[in-house]
């Protein structure tokens, strides 16, 4: 590196330090090879010019194989404080140790800040996901359709909550988290203001569908957003209440719910007026409490005012090598997920296995009513009262993971990642009886108490599930979590979308009882699942382009 070099370095980089791509430890999609990176031309070149000239047919520069003439590109990264010297030719822009603008060095408070904001969004987006069936009675007399027609609804929210993530997951990785939590808050909230107003089944459907794609920002990116502030032994109690944002609050919508639904001035229509509220006035406080965690960008926005101020358009990012051409980041960010869930072992098969479990919970949402009312003659208020059932399961599974966390403490060193599965084993066995015991306990003369325990006990298992396919894929896939993540919700918001429609069907045809038991029998051939991850983890991940980055990074750390 030239003294000049330096000078640039200390006049301008902000406490920054400077490396070149050969020195570079930050994680980056795999598939990026040197063909893809951008020149220093296009690097600053807006995506709308980007696309006008594909549109044109306009040879772009992005295009060209061969750069003669150009000279390395400097990074941006934000993993060692090391500054380039003379001696040191080779450099990379990067963090200085401890910057309190790097993410993972906000203070507890902001990071707490964050978390319990990205949380309640997650809260909302479950409970609307439940309470909406709560309103069907109501609103299949005021809309003259059919109960499959409101079923339709249950299950294009799930389809809405598979699919954009996908593409929405990426983008936050390349473009940033804030931006898309206060889009997606305000999508949410209009998306209930078209429920209530809606005066037809096809109007509800349709906003369902785009609530649920709103709302699946709450869900995939949270966990994303915890990975970014948190270091993998912090992340424990985070992650453990965004599970209980989205697991209890589907049980506490539709407590009140259902006795909204039975008082003749509210009923259906009023439970979206409740929620459209609820939404708007946190949408308004989404600007104040959250603040941009992801590093990445950062870097990109303080690479390009390098850029501005020195006029060296070598300054970069590392992302940007993602990112800078449109046909790149449109190819990264919508196929990686899907690249993540079909060719990642790890994600694939806890995606089977949450998935399945997602899909009993919407049977269960959908089968609730029907079971209670008719083999216990429970009115809707009282149906929406055994939604307790899923809290109370939540809070046991909330405390069974402070013991899963002395484990983790305790075991990680030798364990890595892996030392997140010993409650998961657990919930492996749990879920199958929990289905047993609802399956066996569908009948007129036992105590509906039974088929609450039922209910309670399966979502204890879903909690560590759930807890442990969103703690153990962010620590194996780091930056690329929400992506691992929206590979995983494609899997299990699938299955959601799928269960309801035929669980009417299958429990006329097999009844309650022998439906459930199959459901049981299933999940018993998943026990193996967690068992083996567990066991041979480190050795699956040691094969995986992605992962292994992951862990080189952290090993460097230490």
């Amino acid at each position: 590196m030239s003294s000049g070099d330096e000078s640039t370095l200390t006049d301008h980089s902000d406490h920054l330090a400077i490396r070149s791509l050969e020195d570079v430890s930050e994680p980056v999609d795999p598939r990026i090879t040197p063909i893809h990176r951008p020149t220093n031309d296009v690097l600053d070149e807006s995506y709308v010019h980007q696309l006008s000239e594909y549109v044109h047919h306009e040879k772009h520069a992005h295009e060209f194989i061969e750069k003669p003439n150009e000279e390395e590109p400097l990074y941006a990264s934000t993993f060692f404080s090391v500054f380039a010297t003379n001696d040191s030719p080779e450099s990379q822009i990067e963090f200085e140790k401890g910057d309190p603008r790097n993410p993972i060095n906000f203070t507890s408070r902001r990071k707490w800040i964050i978390t319990l904001t990205a949380c309640f969004f997650t809260a909302l987006s479950a409970a609307a996901a439940s309470t909406y069936n709560m309103g069907w009675p109501s609103m299949i007399r005021d809309l003259n359709c059919t109960e499959f027609q409101a079923t339709i609804g249950l299950s294009l929210y799930c389809l809405g909550f598979a699919v954009v993530p996908l593409v929405s997951a990426s983008f936050s990785e390349e473009f940033g988290r804030q931006p898309l939590y206060i889009a997606s808050t305000i999508g949410f909230a209009l998306m209930h203001l078209m429920i209530a107003l809606s005066q037809n089944i096809q109007t509800v459907q349709i906003a369902r569908f785009l609530s649920g794609a709103f709302g699946s920002t709450g869900s995939t990116m949270v966990g994303g957003s915890v990975a970014d502030i948190w270091l993998p032994h912090e992340r424990g109690l985070p992650m453990s209440l965004f599970a209980v944002a989205a697991i209890a609050a589907t049980g506490l919508g539709p407590l009140a719910a259902g006795w909204m639904e039975m008082n003749p001035r509210l009923e259906w229509r009023w439970i979206q007026w409740i929620h459209l509220t609820v939404t708007g006035v946190f949408a308004v406080s989404i600007p104040i409490l959250m603040k941009e965690t992801r590093s990445s960008v950062l870097l990109t926005r303080m690479a390009k005012k390098l850029r501005k101020t020195t006029g060296d358009k070598r300054y970069r990012a590392r992302v940007e090598d993602e990112r800078a051409s449109l046909r790149t980041l449109i190819y990264i960010s919508c196929t990686r997920p899907i690249y993540l869930l079909f060719t990642e072992p790890v994600v694939a098969s806890f995606s089977l296995w949450v998935g399945f479990a997602w899909g009993i919970l919407y049977v269960l949402i959908e089968s609730i009513a029907p079971v209670f009312r008719t083999l216990h003659n429970f009115n809707q208020g009282e149906i929406g009262t055994v939604f307790i059932a899923f809290f109370i399961g939540s809070i046991l599974g909330f405390f069974t993971n402070l013991y899963q966390e002395k484990l983790y403490q305790k075991t990680v060193g030798r364990r890595g990642p892996e030392a997140r599965l010993y409650s998961s084993m657990f919930a492996a066995i749990l879920f199958p009886a929990a289905m047993f015991i609802y399956a066996w306990c569908t009948l007129p003369g036992i105590h509906w108490i039974s088929l609450a325990i039922g209910i309670t006990l399966f979502t204890w298992a879903l909690f560590i599930i759930y807890l442990a396919v969103f703690t153990y894929l962010a620590d194996c896939y780091g930056p690329f979590a929400s992506s691992a993540l929206a590979g995983q919700s494609l899997s299990r918001n699938i299955m959601g979308t799928i269960f309801p429609l035929f669980t009417a069907a299958m429990y006329n045809n097999l009844t309650y009882k022998w439906a459930n038991t199959l459901f049981a029998c299933i999940g018993l051939i998943m026990i193996p699942i967690p068992v083996i991850l567990f066991f041979k983890g480190p050795a699956i991940r040691a094969r995986s382009k992605f992962a292994s980055q992951v862990m080189e990074k952290v090993i460097e750390e230490k």
